[in-house]
């Protein structure tokens, strides 16, 4: 199997110089399980290619040039060769991910740095063009004199709550219990007159677009702790709903699962969660599952599903390590299963391909494969490693 491989250019500190090729087994294989090696770059890019998709039904890959803010279209000219497709097309700063429309006539880029949400138009040979700014998101934990503090909950001692939780657990599970009963980080600033604006402020971030069944478009924004929800037509995308989850949790990439169910992960908070419409179409949070065992320091980045969707994987940066979980009920939960080491650091991204799980270790500078028990799903002992520069996305090639 043959892979195209993402990576951070020296524009943005990494070690890549395009979009390299990847081998994982021979190239007739249909799974992922074999020796790993790097073919070096399929393209060149001038720029970070740090997310690439595919159109639906053409041999075109799409580069979202991070450093940038572009989106190029390559078209690919042999079994190892990509070569550009028109001219790079504007999309916003930070742009980090792209989704391709299933009929193959739309385009849509999510820029982190300036929060934009961009469509645009793909003619009949997958060329984009027409980059059109859909409506800008707003925080709805900012009132006009800045971010809105939390919901206190009333009649509710947390001290006393987490001093008695933490009694009952015992010395060896009292550390999992979490420190409202420390000393108030406020109560040290407390002579300090200066608000600090830094921790204060909130910008937009969008991070990624995905389609779902009927036409819905969902969009993810990690600064302003947002899910929305678009329909695109002929005067471009318009919103039709969003879910606002807790402040802070930073919610990152999705995942649809067969249920009906959307699966969201966050970033910051390092936890899922699932969304579901009710009826009328409304969106609501039906549940969501910490990923135990993360440190304070960790961001969580990927999250992707088992070939039978059973099972939902999610990465974390930091402490690099990979959470299994398991779909309960109709979908609407996740139970844990296990925590198991990456074995690369900075774990950016992965794929599941059937029995193998593909990691770009983005800051080893490597992509190593783990096996997947069937009966449990976890992944295995690293079977392959292969060095791969900065790598930050793996897309299958046709």
């Amino acid at each position: 199997m043959r892979l195209w491989l993402g990576g951070y250019t020296a524009d943005m500190d990494g070690s890549a110089t395009g979009i390299g090729m990847l081998r994982a087994g021979a190239d007739d294989d249909p799974g992922a399980g074999g020796p790993l090696g790097v073919d070096g770059d399929a393209a060149t890019t001038g720029g970070s290619p740090s997310w690439l998709t595919a159109h639906p039904s053409r041999d075109i890959v799409y580069a979202a040039l991070e450093g940038d803010g572009t989106v190029q279209a390559f078209r690919r000219t042999g079994p190892t060769a990509l070569a550009r497709l028109g001219q790079p097309v504007e999309a916003g700063a930070a742009v980090c991910h792209l989704a391709v429309s299933p009929a193959g006539d739309r385009l849509i880029a999510s820029c982190w740095g300036d929060g934009r949400v961009v469509a645009m138009d793909l003619d009949a040979s997958g060329r984009p063009s027409s980059p059109t700014v859909a409506a800008a998101a707003l925080d709805l934990y900012a009132g006009e004199g800045g971010p809105a503090a939390p919901a206190a909950t009333p009649d509710l001692d947390l001290a006393a709550a987490a001093r008695a939780l933490r009694e009952a657990a015992g010395d060896e599970y009292a550390h999992l219990v979490p420190d409202h009963d420390a000393a108030s980080p406020e109560a040290d600033d407390a002579g300090d007159d200066e608000p600090d604006a830094a921790a204060s402020a909130r910008s937009s971030h969008t991070h990624q677009a995905r389609y779902l069944p009927g036409g819905l478009i969902a969009t993810t924004d990690m600064g302003f702790d947002l899910v929305r929800f678009w329909r695109d037509g002929s005067t471009g995308l318009r919103t039709v709903g969003e879910i606002v989850l807790p402040r802070g949790v930073g919610p990152r990439h999705m995942l649809w699962h067969p249920s009906g169910h959307l699966y969201v992960i966050a970033e910051l908070a390092c936890e899922v969660f699932v969304l579901s419409p009710d009826a009328d179409g409304t969106w609501r949070v039906r549940s969501s599952i910490p990923l135990a065992g993360t440190l304070p320091d960790d961001t969580a980045a990927e999250i992707a599903a088992s070939r039978d969707g059973h099972i939902v994987y999610a990465s974390v940066r930091g402490s690099d390590t990979v959470a299994t979980l398991r779909v309960r009920g109709d979908g609407d939960r996740l139970d844990a299963v296990a925590l198991v080491e990456a074995g690369t650091h900075w774990p950016r991204h992965y794929l599941v391909l059937g029995d193998t799980m593909l990691i770009a270790g983005q800051l080893r500078d490597e992509v190593v494969s783990r096996p997947l028990d069937e009966r449990t799903g976890v992944p295995g002992r690293i079977r392959h490693r292969v060095t791969a520069p900065s790598p930050t996305c793996l897309l299958p090639a046709r």
